[in-house]
């Protein structure tokens, strides 16, 4: 309890007993203010006046109990960041077609796990589309008669379609999701979108070579490179004799997919993001 009056130097504190009971002495008459205060309960403010010679009894008080307030934020993790931006990505398709996955229209996107790069590699690997648009690669190649080894007729047409999806696989998860883990690389092409037009070209050439890590700086892509190799390599065991040339075909081929890449990206700076909806709402301005 605390007992202010006029003069401050006559103000008191005492504490009340087991029975609530509490008295002040010598209590100068006057104005008073009584201030009653307990752990756990809303503090209540009395006033009065005190006449000379007066015993003041203060009324019975109940107190009320405080009211607690209590601020919980909740903050998502990294991975679950991650995986939000994944969602949105599975849904870009150019066109409303076409698979428009490894593209990240946010600049500072949260790093994958390598759980979520193969889930990536997964999802581009089954969609319908892809395997709509490798059966139209076999069948312009068996019209051209490429990879001749592989002969006509359905069987040859088969056998091109293995060979282009087992290509489409092999790059995909290899250099997608295999070695991206294995270097803490990031496999996705992350939209520039700012800048002069200039260096935007340049952007997106020089992505072709390099990428982002795990820890958002720029890096020599050794996730793409040493893939396409690999899947160049791998290639060898399922073409025909004839059309195996070897160490030199597979850095040749290693060499147009590099090409390829950085063509695309340009594409993806300047063309993709229009085809693609919903895209533009995402974009986030580069660091």
């Amino acid at each position: 309890m605390k007992l202010t009056e006029d003069d401050p130097s006559q103000n008191q504190e005492v504490s009340s007993d087991d029975g609530g009971q509490f008295l002040f002495s010598n209590v100068t008459p006057g104005l008073f203010q009584l201030t009653i205060t307990l752990t756990g309960f809303a503090t209540q403010t009395l006033s009065g006046v005190l006449s000379s010679g007066e015993v003041y009894t203060v009324p019975q008080t109940t107190l009320a109990i405080a009211t607690a307030s209590t601020e919980i934020r909740v903050v998502p993790t990294v991975v679950e960041v991650a995986e939000d931006e994944i969602k949105v990505e599975e849904k870009q398709r150019v066109l409303g077609v076409i698979p428009n996955f490894y593209v990240s229209y946010v600049s500072n996107a949260a790093p994958l796990t390598p759980k979520q790069k193969f889930e990536l590699a997964w999802k581009t690997s089954v969609d319908p589309v892809t395997f709509g648009l490798n059966g139209a690669i076999a069948g312009i190649q068996q019209a051209q008669n490429e990879f001749s080894g592989y002969g006509q007729g359905a069987q040859g047409y088969a056998k091109r379609y293995g060979a282009s999806y087992t290509n489409l696989l092999t790059e995909t998860f290899i250099g997608g999701a295999i070695l991206p883990s294995l270097f803490k690389q990031d496999p996705r092409y992350f939209y520039k979108g700012t800048g002069s037009t200039r260096s935007r070209i340049l952007y997106a050439i020089a992505n072709s070579v390099i990428c982002k890590g795990d820890n958002k700086r720029w890096q020599a892509n050794y996730s793409g490179i040493i893939g396409s190799l690999a899947a160049g390599a791998i290639s060898n065991l399922y073409y025909p004799a004839q059309d195996r040339n070897g160490v030199s075909l597979t850095f040749e081929n290693a060499l147009i997919g590099i090409g390829e890449s950085a063509a695309a990206n340009i594409l993806q700076e300047f063309v993709v993001r229009r085809l693609t909806p919903g895209a533009s709402n995402r974009q986030q301005a580069q660091p």
